[in-house]
């Protein structure tokens, strides 16, 4: 009887004493210990993820300071060549074609007129209004985006340089 009650009082001992009792008893960690590295390395975590943020945020800001530092130099090169190199005239003069537009994007230019026309259909057909520009010198230049502002020009060559529309040596022609 006595072993029985020495048993019954150990057990109700443990029973009331819980695991963190029986764990440290084991040398290991207790519910506290457990629940504070559990936080510790959640805010290890949340840091480290903070410090990624920060990180796209920063190349973000730089990507973003390099396109307007971009646009800005070429406003600059325009405004200081009065749109020559990109001008007309260069190019032999308009033959038959009058723009209604100071500026619109060259999408192609070409000697053959079959090619221009089907450059001209391509970019119908991807829903862009296109003409086809003659020049004096024979070349036929197909354009695309006709607009009266250079910065809505200039943000339509953007975006157009990542469809398969405008190659990467498109260009803006400006009509003066």
């Amino acid at each position: 009887m006595k072993r029985t009650v020495i048993f019954f009082l150990l057990f109700t001992l443990l029973l009331s004493s819980g695991c963190d009792f029986v764990r440290k008893l084991a040398g290991r960690p207790t519910s506290a210990e457990l629940d504070a590295k559990r936080e510790s390395i959640l805010a290890a975590q949340q840091a480290e993820h903070l410090a990624r943020l920060d990180s796209m945020r920063r190349v973000e800001q730089q990507m973003k300071d390099s396109l307007e530092a971009l646009d800005a130099h070429l406003l600059d090169s325009l405004s200081q060549t009065k749109g020559t190199i990109l001008n007309p005239s260069k190019l032999g003069g308009l033959f038959t074609t009058k723009l209604e537009s100071k500026y619109c994007i060259v999408v192609g230019a070409f000697r053959n007129r079959a090619y221009a026309e089907k450059k001209l259909k391509a970019c119908n057909e991807a829903g862009y209004t296109a003409s086809i520009i003659s020049f004096r010198n024979g070349l036929l230049a197909v354009s695309i985006c006709p607009s009266n502002s250079l910065n809505e020009t200039l943000a339509a060559l953007r975006k157009m340089r990542g469809t398969g529309i405008c190659p990467k040596d498109g260009w803006i022609l400006v009509n003066q």
